[in-house]
């Protein structure tokens, strides 16, 4: 097989590795918070709140929240196989998550700017998908029209039953929501990654996965 014959966005071990570590930090860093908060609810509390000044573990909660921008970033710069439109939207996301982390939300009150830059992070890893659309039958189908366009609906879908529960003061079930979106927000882009690494490893059975 030439070179010619290697798809030019091949997925790097790198990404492979932040595809497991993206919703394994996510989860974890929740998990681990609300279990060394006592009398912590998660069913009512957000994951905002373990971040919170006043919170007994914000800095474990606000480094776990950076660790997550981080990796956002990485992928925004690596994961080519997406198109730029939506790498641009990661990046800008992991930035809003870096913005969230630096205005917590209080306890008592709120914050406006954490909710600005809580809203935007929500919306944006909700729509990416349909903006990282590639066409043609040479690119892994998980990133073809078809599947950005439910993905994005999904996501979407649960980003707004969460959006509307966190912003109703008489429902008390927002940390529950909060959890399933930024779980599916977490698992999502692992899953592309993944997916689309073994598409193009199944047709290029020659090429060696880069490890840039």
């Amino acid at each position: 097989m030439t070179q010619t014959d290697i798809h030019p966005h091949q997925v790097s071990r790198l990404l492979l590795v932040l595809a497991v570590l993206g919703p394994v930090q996510s989860v974890l860093g929740w998990s681990l918070s609300a279990a060394l908060w006592p009398g912590y609810d998660p069913i009512v509390q957000t994951i905002s709140e373990l971040a919170s000044p006043e919170s007994p573990v914000r800095y474990l909660q606000s480094s776990f929240f950076i660790l997550g921008a981080l990796i956002d970033i990485v992928v925004a710069l690596k994961f080519t196989v997406l198109a730029k439109p939506a790498r641009v939207l990661i990046f800008l996301g992991a930035l809003a998550t870096i913005g969230l982390t630096i205005f917590p939300t209080p306890l008592v009150g709120t914050s406006e700017p954490h909710r600005v830059f809580a809203t935007i992070s929500f919306v944006i890893f909700s729509i990416w998908p349909v903006f990282g659309m590639r066409f043609g039958r040479e690119w892994p189908p998980i990133v073809r029209p078809l599947a950005s366009i439910v993905s994005t609906l999904v996501l979407g879908a649960i980003a707004i039953g969460f959006l509307g529960v966190w912003t109703n003061p008489d429902i008390h079930t927002a940390g529950l929501w909060e959890r399933a979106v930024t779980t599916s927000q977490a698992i999502y882009p692992g899953l592309v990654i993944f997916l689309s690494w073994r598409f193009l490893k199944n047709h290029n059975p020659s090429s060696v996965t880069n490890m840039g």
